[in-house]
This record gives C-alpha cells, structure tokens and sequence, in this order.
C-alpha cells in the first residue's frame, strides 16, 4: 500500500509536467505563433525572481545548514563543470552547446517535489537552497556559457539575483512581508512553471531529428554525473541523512530548460542543448 501511494504521488507530479509541455507541443504543431524571446524575457526578468524570492521567505533553516548546502551546491557544479569540459574535449563536441546541459540539472518541479516525497518538509528547506545557488549561478553564467563570453553588466543586471539577496536580507532580519505582497509575488512567480513548459512543450516541436545517439549518450551522461558528483561531494563534506540524500537527489535531475530558453536567445544551437535532456526525460524548470 505504502507503495502504490508512493507511485500515485510520483504520477501526481509527473502528469502535470508532461500534459502542460503537452499543451505547448499542439500549439506549435497547429501553427500558432509562439515568441521564445518574449517567454524568455518573461520568466528570466519577472517570474524566476518572485518565485526565488516567495519559496526563499518561507525557508526555515539555521544559517548553518544553508551554508553547508549552498557550499555543496556550488562544489557539485563545479565538479560537474569541470568533469563535462574535459568529457566534451574529448568527444570533440562544442562546449558552448552543450556544457550548460551537462552542468545544470533540474531542480525545480521534478527535484523539489521528490525531496520532499523523501525527506519532508526538512528535506524540502534543504532542496530550497539547493535550487537557489544553482538557479542563480545558471542565471550568472548559464547565458555567459551560450554567448562564448562573460559580460559582467549583464550578471549585474539580473533581477533573480537582487530577489535573492532581498528573501535572504528579510529571512535573516525577521521581516514579515504583508500578506498582500506575498501574495502578488507568489501569483507572478506562478506563472513561471506554465510558462517554462509549454515553451519546451513547443521547443520539443520544432526539434530536427537526427543525432538522437548522441544525445542518449549525453542524457545518461547528465543523470550518472549528477548522482556519482552528488555522492562525492557529500562523503568529501560529511554530509549525512536528508543532506546527503537531497543533494544527490538534486545532482542526479535530468537538464534543465532554461538551457534551452539560453542558447535560443543566443542562437547556439538550442535544438542540441534541449535534446540532450529531452531524450530521457522532459526538460523542465530548474
């Protein structure tokens, strides 16, 4: 029984993901116009920075635990980088295409809900800070990676970043926000998942087929790195119990789309970037 519920609670998360990316898939294949620039500007601009800023407020951890756990996020990236450089080097595949895919995982509504199926609400406080430094450091350099090089303005200039610091600053501080403007920024940063999947749902329909061996190869390239760098890091920290287990959990998530939404505003080969994660799994928010 313990089970089945466990399989319906699964089925409760992944339903939603595919009938939404569903949703974006139709659209396209009917031919209505849909902007990627102007989704993309959307989510990165307005939607990402209230949902951080909203899920951060509520986090409940000592500064203790959110700094081991931000610490190991930023050690795991950067293992995952540093290994899929030197993998690419040597399959001779473009960097700029495909290293962001192989570095930022998931994080978002498939690594969150499973956390928290597995963990509890401690697991979930846990997996918050997790998706905050990644999503942030994607957000830093995920656009610096898909451009070939990195413009500081551009980092200065990234609201997620500012939310961040603000839902830290009024989480440190005590501050309670009213009610009427959590409520507003939690409405806005709602809009982000639909959004996010029904771009890929219309990103997976202009997709060129071919190259798909490659691709499974990179997506099994993707889950193994993750879970294997995940681990690593956590024997190498000490890290035990709902800590080890999120961040392998985390690290082990497919590709995450902002990878896609980056190289298409970029023009660096987005149907590559997107397909090395849609392969195995549907890409979705990180």
């Amino acid at each position: 029984m313990a089970a089945a519920d466990l399989i319906a609670h699964l089925a409760g998360v992944v339903a939603p993901v595919f009938l939404v990316s569903a949703v974006g898939y139709a659209w396209a294949r009917l031919g209505r116009p849909f902007d990627q620039a102007f989704v993309t500007n959307v989510v990165t601009l307005v939607g990402a920075p209230c949902l951080v800023f909203a899920t951060l407020v509520k986090v409940r951890l000592s500064a203790g635990e959110m700094a081991v756990m931000g610490g190991a996020t930023a050690a795991c990236l950067l293992l995952f980088a540093v290994v899929g450089a030197a993998a690419l080097r040597l399959a001779r595949l473009k960097q700029r295409v495909y290293l962001p895919s192989l570095v930022f995982p998931n994080i978002g509504n498939m690594g969150l809900p499973v956390c928290l199926f597995a963990f509890g609400e401690h697991g979930l406080g846990l997996a918050m800070i997790y998706f905050t430094v990644c999503t942030l450091l994607q957000f830093c350099f995920g656009p610096a990676i898909a451009a070939g090089r990195l413009r500081l303005d551009l980092v200065a200039r990234t609201p997620f970043l500012y939310a961040a610091v603000l839902a830290l600053g009024v989480g440190g501080a005590g501050v309670e926000p009213p009610e009427w403007l959590m409520r507003t920024v939690e409405l806005v940063g709602d809009v982000t998942i639909p959004l996010m999947l029904m771009a890929l749902g219309a990103a997976l329909a202009q997709f060129r087929v071919g190259g798909w061996g490659r691709q499974l190869v990179l997506s099994a390239g993707r889950l193994l790195l993750g879970a294997a760098g995940g681990w690593v890091v956590a024997v190498a920290l000490g890290l035990d119990g709902a800590a080890r287990g999120v961040l392998v959990i985390q690290s082990a998530m497919p590709v995450a789309v902002f990878n896609y939404l980056f190289a298409s505003l970029y023009g660096e080969q987005p149907e590559e970037s997107g397909r090395s994660g849609a392969a195995v799994h549907h890409l979705v928010v990180p």
